[in-house]
């Protein structure tokens, strides 16, 4: 375990610098969305990009891989909004709980901790789960969270607007420009692949301290009431339940004859050990859910995953 610590610590450090300087006034809350900006728009595009670029094309569009992760997703959003759509949780609330549950942290945390733990061969499964997320998973939840007092169209034009967003966001396209390069074998100018280097490398610090900062702000802005019971279990469900999912998935895939390796399987479940995305907060605000609730899931899941994550890798690796 001393170890495991040794590779984690840092990680979850980084996140507890960001989280303390906001508290502290240290880092103005006006000064998180630049860091945001920077992180989702410069340096993390240019991260994924090396990644997808360097990583097999096959590696990349495994659709083992693919299969498994995103039917055990679906199932634990069908099984979350089962067990919380009640009393004052519409499908509103009841979506993004779903959402925040099966969404890890895999951009700002999971490709980075991954890698530094498993090696760059890592980030393939790594990079096609993101793209799951971001594209399928969240644009799923949009549209049930649409469902209160909604027909199948307003469904309908949630999923348009969900996908709309995703076009905008630099990191599929990244991913796709990365796998692209990859498959044909083109590298880019020395000068231009520098320059991306060095972005690249600023974007595992930079975005480990602006959970911290964003998860502080979160807590700072919610000033309502939330019961324990309302957003613990599914902290829980997320960091416990999620990957136990994935192992059994897994393990259920490769009786049935599909070619899943013992090292995709590990990266698989600690992919699913990780906390909740942050970036799921900005989606709660965005569509008007319980934001309050959303951020103490991503807080009190990022703040066990420092001993729940660095256990599953204990036992994984």
């Amino acid at each position: 375990m001393l170890s495991v610590f040794s590779v984690t610590f840092p990680f979850f450090a980084l996140v507890l610098c960001g989280y303390l300087a906001t508290r502290g006034k240290v880092l103005p809350l006006s000064a998180i969305s630049g860091l945001n900006t920077f992180v989702l728009y410069f340096a993390l595009p240019c991260m994924l990009y090396r990644f997808g670029a360097q990583t097999p094309i096959r590696q990349l569009l495994d659709p083992a891989v693919a299969g498994v992760y995103l039917l055990c997703g679906l199932i634990l959003v069908a099984a979350t909004i089962a067990l919380t759509k009640r009393g004052n949780i519409g499908w509103n609330d009841a979506a993004f709980g779903a959402l925040v549950v099966a969404f890890p942290n895999t951009g700002f945390m999971g490709v980075p901790l991954l890698v530094a733990l498993l090696g760059d061969q890592s980030a393939g499964p790594v990079i096609l789960t993101m793209a799951i997320d971001m594209i399928i998973t969240t644009s799923l939840c949009i549209a049930l969270s649409r469902l209160d007092g909604a027909d199948a169209h307003s469904a309908a034009t949630a999923v348009k607007n969900a996908l709309r967003g995703m076009a905008t966001n630099p990191m599929p396209w990244s991913i796709a420009l990365g796998a692209l390069a990859s498959a044909v074998g083109w590298q880019l100018p020395e000068p231009v692949n520098k320059t991306i280097a060095m972005l690249a490398g600023a974007a595992s610090p930079v975005a480990l301290f602006t959970i911290g900062a964003v998860l502080a702000r979160s807590q700072m802005n919610a000033h309502e009431q939330v019961p324990v019971l309302q957003y613990v279990p599914l902290a829980l469900a997320k960091l416990l339940v999620h990957p136990l999912l994935i192992w059994l998935g897994c393990q259920a895939a490769i009786t049935l004859g599909v070619a899943l390796s013992p090292f995709t399987v590990t990266v698989l479940v600690l992919l699913a050990a990780l906390p909740s995305a942050s970036n799921v907060a900005l989606l709660v605000e965005r569509f008007g859910a319980h934001g309050g609730r959303v951020a103490r899931v991503i807080l009190v899941s990022t703040a066990l995953a420092f001993f729940s994550f660095s256990l599953a890798v204990a036992l994984m690796v």
